[in-house]
């Protein structure tokens, strides 16, 4: 198996998981991998926990599935490796620049954001070719869930941005008075006009992580 977790990331975990759910996981992954045209690579499966450890993280972004055509997926939820950005990262640049005011550079790699703190978890870290939501499945949901389990109840101030009703469904669990929860409609084309375009979640996470001494998130690409 080429799958790839930091030792930070999988000491935390060590202990979340019953030896038989570890088990069914990884075995489906390689059966998936082994007879499907699955994105992304095996080795970056986990790269929205490799590239950000847990002492590091400041903001959770969260997204639903990889992308699903050749050349996109990198691990990271609404990144695209390729150069082109889907309609749902444009909508995201263009809240960026109005509420920041940032003419974006046209990277759409957001491994930046990563590196600077941001988590950017999809909660179905694999997807086959051109089958949206294929591995939306409890296996996925159950290892993401820990996931945002394990942010919430981190004592350092964490901004959770929840963009559209699948984003919202984590709320019930995020209750720690730390961290600051902000939510809007998805950055879609079909719902950014209905509260995601205006929401200046980019500015508000970046004040709340000024105010607790923490520094903010250089946006730009």
């Amino acid at each position: 198996m080429n799958y790839f977790i930091t030792e930070d990331w999988s000491e935390k975990l060590s202990n979340r998981f019953p030896i038989e759910y570890k088990r069914e996981l990884f075995t489906w992954l390689e059966s998936e991998y082994a007879s499907k045209t699955v994105f992304p690579p095996k080795e970056k499966v986990f790269n929205a926990l490799n590239l950000c450890e847990l002492k590091d993280a400041k903001v959770v972004i969260i997204g639903q599935d990889p992308y699903h055509t050749l050349g996109q997926a990198d691990g990271l939820a609404f990144s695209c490796h390729n150069g082109t950005p889907q309609p749902s990262l444009k909508n995201i640049f263009k809240e960026i620049n109005e509420d920041l005011g940032l003419s974006m550079s046209g990277s759409t790699d957001l491994t930046p954001w990563a590196k600077q703190g941001v988590i950017l978890l999809n909660t179905s870290l694999t997807v086959i070719e051109h089958m949206p939501a294929s591995h939306s499945n409890k296996l996925w949901h159950t290892f993401t869930t820990e996931i945002v389990k394990i942010l919430n109840e981190t004592n350092q101030p964490i901004v959770f941005m929840l963009w559209g009703n699948h984003a919202k469904s984590f709320l019930p669990i995020l209750n720690n008075p730390n961290h600051l929860i902000l939510t809007s409609a998805h950055p879609s084309p079909f719902s950014a006009y209905n509260g995601f375009f205006g929401c200046r979640h980019f500015s508000k996470c970046n004040e709340f992580l000024v105010s607790k001494g923490i520094t903010p998130i250089d946006w730009k690409l």
